[in-house]
């Protein structure tokens, strides 16, 4: 039998987070400070749990190890990814993340994190930070250790709508106003490089400085074909986004019925905008949803404006 997943998500406090996903989504938030919301994870620091069906009831780190054919049967041990939006009200820190082997060896065998972020909705002339200008790794300590961080950062135009590839080893920043999903490798592992000197709860929050020198990519490898225009594709067509090591992500939107056909281990959904269905179940702004492996059909009729998201078997 075909039974699609649906989670009920992780909602976090943080200390930039906003007003946006209490308002605008479906989520259980009522309070001011909502950065983050965890759709799928199996993290430790935030497991999902599904929401209806067989399942219920049943975090998804344990549904992966349990029931390991819902998922291709991948060898990783751990699920493999981790999807979010994030509500910016405030700029984040300037941080780095570390690739998997400098993770592996310095953070009790975690993974490294890339990941990629879908601009759900920004200013306009918005921009974010992302890659440096450091031209030595000599220079790139001098620059953190003296504090010119202004001088160190690139800062990129985007749009709404535009798709950005965050490598390890890339300096980069999410700013104010921004409303950003991000699919990633299941880690939660950032390193600081720089937080504004804010204060919470009157003392400042650690600075990762010796690990920022020792992972950041010398000289800078992101460029500007990190960045997609991905507002404005086709639709009712499913559009390729990234095809990397760890996942592949795409889009899709449709104004009609679409018939879905897609093998992967499994597929993740998010639900950018719109009201629809999936196979008669209905679908809404804020949803996520996995299809667990062999639901490799699945008809979609309304308007939606999906993200989905498939790891590398």
């Amino acid at each position: 039998m075909k039974e699609l997943l649906r989670f009920t998500p992780v909602i976090k406090k943080t200390v930039w987070g906003g007003r946006r996903l209490a308002q605008e989504f479906h989520y259980c938030a009522d309070s001011d400070g909502i950065g983050e919301c965890w759709g799928i994870s199996a993290h430790p620091h935030g497991d999902c749990v599904v929401a209806q069906g067989r399942f219920q009831g049943m975090k998804l780190s344990q549904l992966y190890r349990e029931h390991r054919e819902l998922f291709g049967n991948l060898q990783s041990p751990d699920f493999p990814l981790l999807v979010k939006i994030i509500d910016a009200e405030k700029k984040l820190s300037i941080q780095v993340h570390p690739h998997d082997e400098y993770a592996r060896l310095h953070e009790n065998g975690s993974q490294g994190k890339t990941e990629c972020w879908y601009v759900m909705d920004c200013p306009e002339k918005a921009e974010l930070i992302i890659g440096h200008h450091a031209r030595t790794r000599e220079q790139l300590e001098m620059m953190i250790r003296e504090g010119r961080y202004e001088e160190l950062i690139r800062r990129v135009s985007v749009h709404k709508g535009d798709f950005i590839r965050i490598n390890p080893g890339t300096i980069h920043s999410i700013t104010e106003a921004m409303l950003i999903l991000e699919i990633q490798q299941n880690s939660d592992i950032t390193y600081r490089v720089y937080d504004y000197e804010r204060l919470v709860n009157g003392q400042p929050r650690a600075l990762h400085v010796e690990q920022s020198i020792a992972v950041t990519n010398v000289p800078d490898q992101s460029d500007k074909e990190n960045i997609m225009q991905a507002g404005a594709l086709s639709k009712n067509m499913i559009h390729q986004l990234i095809d990397c090591a760890y996942f592949r992500v795409y889009k899709l939107e449709i104004n009609r019925k679409y018939l879905m056909k897609m093998k992967a281990p499994f597929i993740q959904i998010s639900v950018l905008s719109g009201m629809g269905t999936i196979d008669g179940k209905k679908l809404e702004k804020g949803d996520h949803i996995i299809l667990p492996n062999g639901y490799d059909e699945a008809e979609f009729d309304g308007e939606l404006e999906m993200i989905l998201s498939a790891p590398i078997g």
